[in-house]
């Protein structure tokens, strides 16, 4: 334990904006940040341009809660169809075993014998969240997200809540930046990585995204009782990074700080809903 830090101090907040690819062009963004008087303080923001980069951050020690933009289970549906060992961490020992290819021609053997319009196996927390099946390997490419992440949180030796113990002072949870970003823009985009769709409206949407998570107009945020607080420059680098990938690691900051109030309130699982132990949710879903 660090002794100038006190034991009662509050832990970190992470917020993570994960590629199963990362690179110089797309890394890793771990928005890193605290809760100081109601305020959401971002400190830093952390680029890391490969995996082993970022696990090795996650493996330091510290106190921390973070959100993570990326599946941590799949569907029992699909994993009991193809067999695979139910239970959760013999899963991801499983998966982890395989290579990519062996998961896209397992996956698209399941899609093809079932009807169109039922493709796919979808999570329960696939419905209240809004998000894509985790077993998508295009995009967006969920299931590489899943093989490249979920190992790597394991081996860090960090608490999945409802998954796996692990450090009680590292805690991970599944974040996704889109369902916070609906409750306050609807449908409307603010992000691509595809230069020619970065446009003046998705900038204006992200601006507007930032205005709402700093006034205290993001539903979230104000059951977490605090409000976003950005310097002018951080404002600007939120807003310029037409990817969103800045803007989502805030997104899942965000979440993370709205399951740390819930975990202060005392519910046991950080807000989480008692939940398929194959499958894991989405926080705040």
């Amino acid at each position: 334990m660090n002794p100038s830090v006190p034991e009662s101090a509050p832990p970190l907040l992470l917020g993570c904006d994960f590629t199963s690819a990362p690179s110089r062009r797309k890394p890793i963004t771990l928005a890193v940040g605290r809760i100081d008087r109601g305020r959401l303080l971002l400190q830093v923001l952390e680029r890391f341009e490969t995996l082993d980069a970022w696990s090795e951050r996650l493996a330091a020690p510290g106190a921390w809660v973070g959100g993570f933009d990326l599946p941590f289970g799949l569907s029992r549906e699909l994993v009991t169809t193809l067999g695979w060992p139910t239970d959760w961490r013999a899963c991801m020992a499983h998966y982890a075993g395989m290579s990519r290819e062996d998961i896209r021609e397992a996956f698209a053997a399941f899609c093809n014998a079932r009807p169109v319009g039922g493709k796919f196996a979808h999570r329960a927390t696939d419905g209240p969240a809004g998000s894509s099946p985790s077993m998508k390997w295009v995009n967006p490419p969920v299931a590489f997200m899943l093989h490249a992440g979920v190992p790597r949180l394991i081996k860090a030796g960090v608490n999945l809540p409802g998954l796996c113990e692990g450090d009680p002072a590292r805690t991970a949870l599944e974040a996704y930046p889109g369902l916070l970003a609906r409750s306050v823009l609807g449908t409307a985009s603010y992000k691509s990585d595809d230069k020619a769709r970065q446009t003046p409206d998705r900038l204006i949407a992200r601006r507007t995204l930032i205005n709402a998570l700093e006034n205290g107009q993001a539903p979230l945020l104000l059951a977490a009782g605090v409000r976003l607080k950005l310097t002018h420059g951080q404002r600007d680098t939120l807003a310029d990074d037409a990817s969103g990938d800045s803007l989502d690691a805030v997104l899942c900051m965000a979440q993370a700080a709205w399951a740390l109030s819930q975990h202060q309130a005392g519910h046991p699982r950080w807000g989480l809903p008692d939940f398929d132990p194959i499958e894991g949710w989405i926080v705040s879903a």
